[in-house]
């Protein structure tokens, strides 16, 4: 019996074991000080690729390989990083890996700043950080360029040629080489006019991606929406919009209703299956995990009574997956602890199998090992923890 189906039997006798207020710590340091990781993936080199979404300073955005002994490496740095209108970091997120290419989310960067009133937001009136904010890139890398490099940079010059539509080829050597090119460039906002504020907008902001056959479906936490990218062609539409949901604290804290927010997203079994992390008060019990047909975008709830659902792991195809939920707090607003949530069935009970992290954001199950690696904010750790002995 491979590792993975002695993983599915091990985590499913959990599952039905052990009783949904049990809480441990079973995770152990791989690595800190990392610059807010966002995303992280695996390569068929067996390395961790995580995406770093800045320092402060514009374009400070890289990404990492980090081996399994917790040795750190810089991939590519100079990516569009800078801070946003909630005054944070906003650079490279969620990360997918195909073969040798590695997709990457750009957030929104510093395309808005806050308005003059209270809830609104407009463009930024200074020169923005990068012409290629709110975009997919992917990263073309050999075997040996990930074994041996010690890094390239993105320059200001190279950002601008990648947003005319040309590819860059950044090289060290003859044979340490990485091209970068743009697959998708989204709008950086929309207009969202306000009965008290008609210039209002809403930034777009791309968090995560899967790649499903030639299509790229991309999470986007301010658009509230899934977008479908044709990755032959680089055209977008809109999949799938989600609506807000009622504020359950209204009118004690926070507004009448709360946004989506759609963070994490994954392929399983024929369905997406996306995280609504929620919108300020950061309701208990709001967030959840939606299916949605990436055919049609029809969408239901599949994991509900969350709070700030960030990522999600399908374990397993089939009759008889199990699903890992990363929740980013569990207390009011951001508060501590962060946990990892097991699911039997979507509509069982949880398991809290780790109650123990600082705002993670994003995890990968190496299911050759039957370990989850889970980045966090706080400390810019990578957590692991073995499922299976």
């Amino acid at each position: 019996m491979n590792k993975l189906f002695r993983l599915l039997a091990v985590f499913t006798a959990l599952l039905a074991a052990a009783p949904p207020s049990s809480a441990q710590c079973p995770l152990a340091e791989l690595i800190a000080g990392l610059q807010i990781p966002l995303g992280i993936t695996q390569s068929n080199q067996n390395n961790l690729l995580v995406s770093e979404t800045g320092t402060g300073p514009p374009n400070t955005g890289r990404i990492s390989i980090v081996d399994l002994a917790g040795n750190r490496r810089t991939l590519l740095d100079g990516l569009p990083s800078a801070i946003n209108d909630v005054n944070e970091p906003a650079g490279p997120a969620g990360l997918f890996m195909r073969g040798r290419t590695l997709y990457v989310a750009i957030g929104v960067g510093d395309v808005g700043r806050a308005g003059p009133l209270p809830g609104t937001t407009v463009p930024n009136p200074d020169p923005i950080s990068s012409p290629i904010f709110s975009s997919v890139l992917a990263i073309h890398f050999s075997a040996a360029v990930e074994k041996t490099t010690t890094g390239f940079t993105l320059t200001p010059a190279d950002q601008q040629a990648l947003a005319g539509g040309q590819k860059v080829t950044l090289s060290n050597a003859p044979d340490d080489q990485l091209t970068v090119e743009v697959v998708a460039d989204f709008p950086d906002f929309t207009p969202n006019p306000l009965p008290f504020f008609p210039d209002n907008i809403r930034l777009s902001n791309p968090f995560d991606l899967v790649l499903v056959a030639d299509r790229a479906y991309v999470t986007d936490g301010g658009q509230n929406m899934v977008r479908r990218v044709d990755l032959p062609t680089g055209a977008f539409s809109t999949l799938a919009a989600f609506p807000n949901v009622p504020n359950p604290l209204f009118p004690a804290l926070g507004p009448p209703t709360v946004e989506a927010v759609p963070t994490g997203v994954r392929y399983s079994d024929g369905q997406l299956l996306v995280t609504l992390f929620r919108g300020f008060p950061f309701p208990p019990g709001t967030s959840q995990v939606q299916a949605v047909d990436p055919a049609t975008g029809d969408q239901t709830p599949f994991i509900t009574g969350l709070k700030t659902a960030i990522d999600v792991i399908a374990v397993g195809e089939g009759n008889d997956p199990v699903y890992l939920v990363l929740q980013h707090a569990s207390g009011p607003i951001f508060g501590q602890p962060g946990l990892l949530l097991g699911f039997a069935t979507p509509a069982g009970p949880s398991v809290v199998l780790a109650n123990c992290l600082a705002r993670p954001t994003s995890m990968v199950l190496d299911e050759a090992t039957g370990t989850v690696y889970v980045t966090e904010l706080i400390g810019g750790r990578i957590l692991r923890m073995p499922l299976v002995d």
